[in-house]
């Protein structure tokens, strides 16, 4: 088969995380209009929001070891599938039950979507290239994210949020047949013949037990803090009277800031030590964190929101950069997938915890100093724990 160029790849595998911010993005923006509409309780919308997370999860786990053992290919076709159908499901569920039905199916494709993806790309490059290369694909987690704002401020209030989620299953019909382009199987790429058991059983084995734990730990924090910050915290902003931060030119600005981000990663990746980099990232998160949850006015917030962008999303791609390069290519796809399965943990219990402290009398910033000091363990875990060479 024809070699797949880079640019090309890079549009193909992109789609992944434009669809995993779309569905993100979008879900945040239905969740309101289902409340009301349904009456559902506080419980059911902390449902709704665990079921999709729960659902990634599994397919993390289970898609990034169906891709060393079947393929990368196909694993990436049928976690778009799963994605579109489910889509087309969700737009005929009558109720809160059936929503989170089709929500835990899609949950199971956008979970196992990235891992795999992140796979790819490890797959066809090497040393820097794949650095810069992985940092840029997670840089389509803007634009998916800007496309959800569109469809939520300009074709939801006309049309409903089932037309909206329809048009997003069409689009990832039409991103499956792009995907008919992708290449069968790198020259490195073999198929693995261990069980699922054995194969989890090799990424903690000695060989690895040092990267999966560390890899581990830090997708746990980046994904807590980012969900906890990004997706609960705004709501509360706006009870403090803070309207700005639902407004259309809020969240664009918040996705546009993401983009210098990971464009910057990418340039210096090839300048420095990815940890040094990482690094640099995970304190500028911090400070960020910090002014965001002690702004007092709408101007410090939209800084401060948008330095906050800048580094957590460059954070999360240099992450995408480290993460499959620990693993040799027979386990990749399980060391990737295992590690953000972990992470998609923390993605469920950082929003969870923010409605915990504040429930018990914590106020934002302290709230923040939270995020604050599971970043700084995030930092030790770097420094002291990871290697910073591929396999």
């Amino acid at each position: 088969m024809m070699e797949v160029k880079g640019n090309k790849l890079l549009l193909l595998i992109g789609t992944a995380w434009l669809f995993d911010a779309l569905d993100v993005a979008l879900l945040s923006f239905i969740m309101p209009v289902i409340k009301q509409s349904w009456h559902l309780s506080a419980s059911q919308m902390g449902a709704v929001s665990a079921v999709t997370s729960l659902g990634m999860m599994i397919g993390a786990l289970g898609c990034g070891y169906l891709a060393d053992k079947i393929g990368r290919k196909p694993i990436l076709i049928a976690t778009l599938l799963l994605f579109s159908f489910g889509n087309l499901l969700l737009t005929v569920t009558p109720n809160v039950g059936w929503f989170l039905a089709v929500r835990f199916i899609t949950g199971i494709g956008l979970g196992g979507e990235l891992p795999v993806a992140a796979t790819i790309i490890a797959d066809h490059f090497t040393g820097t290239k794949r650095a810069r290369m992985l940092v840029l694909v997670d840089s389509f987690w803007a634009f998916g994210w800007i496309l959800a704002s569109v469809l939520s401020f300009v074709i939801m209030p006309k049309f409903g949020w089932r037309i909206t989620v329809l048009i997003t299953a069409l689009m990832g019909l039409y991103a499956l047949l792009m995907r008919r382009h992708l290449p069968e199987k790198t020259k490195t790429e073999v198929t693995s013949k261990l069980g699922f058991g054995p194969a989890l059983r090799e990424v903690w084995s000695a060989k690895y037990r040092r990267a999966t734990f560390c890899l581990s730990t830090l997708w746990f924090i980046i994904m807590f803090a980012y969900y906890g910050m990004f997706l609960w915290l705004p709501s509360v902003l706006v009870m403090r009277g803070f309207s700005v931060v639902h407004s259309f030119g809020y969240t664009v600005l918040m996705s546009l800031a993401q983009l210098p981000g990971y464009y910057l990663a990418a340039w210096l990746i090839g300048k420095m030590p990815r940890k040094v980099v990482l690094t640099i990232y995970l304190l500028g998160t911090m400070l960020s964190a910090w002014a965001f949850g002690t702004a007092t006015t709408e101007t410090m917030i939209l800084i401060s929101g948008a330095w906050l962008s800048f580094f957590t999303l460059g954070a999360w791609g240099i992450m995408i950069a480290f993460t499959p390069g620990q693993f040799e290519v027979s386990v990749r796809g399980m060391g990737m997938g295992f590690a953000q399965s972990i992470g998609r943990m923390g993605a469920t219990i950082g929003p969870y915890l923010v409605g915990s402290l504040i429930a018990i009398g914590f106020k934002i910033p302290a709230i923040f100093m939270v995020f604050v000091g599971a970043l700084i363990i995030g930092v030790i875990v770097l420094l002291v724990g990871l290697r910073d060479e591929d396999r």
